[in-house]
C-alpha cells in the first residue's frame, strides 16, 4: 500500500509542477527568466487594463521605466483607449487570455485566440508573448500557442501585490531579483472596475529605486529575453 500511496504522491507532485511549474513547458513552450550575465529585469504587469492603469503609466514614464503588459481580453474591450494608451507610451503588450477565468478544458484556444484578435486590432500588432492566467497552464496552451506564435512567460518573482502592502511587496521583488529576472505585478485585480492599486504603484517606485542603486537596468520581457547587443550590461 505505502508502494501505491508514494506512487500517487509522486503522480501528483508531477502534475502540479507540468500545471504551475515555473520552468515548465510540458503544456506550451514557457519560460521565466532571461540568461544571466546582464544586469537587467523585466516588469510586467498582469489583468489590465483598469481604471487605474494610467497613474501607473505615469509613474513609470517619471521613473523612465518600459515594462510588459499582459493585458485581458475583456478589460481591454471595456477600457479599449486606456489599452490603447499603454502601446502608445512605449510598452510592449502581451495576452493574458480573454476573460482571466478557469477552468479552460476545452476553452484555452478560444480565450487565447480571442484575446489574441482584439489586441491586434486595438495596438496594431500581434503580441508575441503570453501569460496564463494564476501561473496554470493546461491542455489546449500549446496548440494555440503554436497557432498564434505566443511563447508563454512565466516570472522570476511575483509581488503579490494585490494583497501585500508596498513595502512587503517591493521587499518581495528586490530580494528575489536576478539578471534576467521578470518581475510580475498587476495594474488590474482581475475583471474588478476601477481597482484599488496604490500597493502596486508604492511597489513599483521603491523596487525601480532600489534596483538601479544595485546597478540593475530595466527593460521590456522581449528584450530580456532576447537580448540586443547594444543593450545595458
Amino acid at each position: 500500500m505505502w508502494l501505491e500511496a508514494a506512487a500517487a504522491a509522486s503522480m501528483a507532485a508531477s502534475a502540479a509542477w507540468a500545471v504551475r511549474g515555473r520552468s515548465a513547458a510540458v503544456f506550451g513552450p514557457s519560460v521565466h527568466r532571461g540568461p544571466g550575465g546582464r544586469r537587467s529585469v523585466a516588469l510586467t504587469f498582469d489583468d489590465g487594463p483598469s481604471e487605474s492603469t494610467p497613474a501607473l503609466l505615469e509613474l513609470l514614464a517619471k521613473l523612465g521605466a518600459p515594462a510588459t503588459f499582459f493585458q485581458v481580453g475583456l478589460n481591454a474591450r471595456r477600457l479599449p483607449e486606456i489599452a490603447r494608451e499603454v502601446s502608445r507610451a512605449g510598452h510592449e503588450i502581451g495576452n493574458h487570455t480573454w476573460s482571466h477565468r478557469m477552468p479552460w478544458i476545452g476553452a484555452a484556444g478560444d480565450e487565447i485566440g480571442r484575446c489574441q484578435e482584439l489586441l491586434t486590432d486595438l495596438h496594431g500588432a500581434a503580441p508575441k508573448l503570453f501569460r496564463a492566467p494564476y501561473g496554470v497552464r493546461w491542455f489546449g496552451f500549446r496548440a494555440a500557442q503554436r497557432r498564434h506564435g505566443l511563447l508563454g512567460v512565466m516570472w522570476t518573482v511575483i509581488a503579490l501585490d494585490w494583497k501585500l502592502d508596498e513595502d512587503a511587496a517591493a521587499r518581495r521583488l528586490t530580494a528575489g531579483a536576478r539578471e534576467g529576472g521578470i518581475l510580475c505585478l498587476h495594474d488590474g485585480r482581475e475583471l474588478t472596475p476601477r481597482p484599488d492599486i496604490r500597493s502596486t504603484l508604492g511597489a513599483v517606485d521603491r523596487t525601480v529605486r532600489q534596483l538601479r542603486d544595485f546597478g540593475y537596468h530595466f527593460e521590456s520581457a522581449s528584450d530580456i529575453l532576447c537580448p540586443k547587443s547594444s543593450s545595458n550590461a
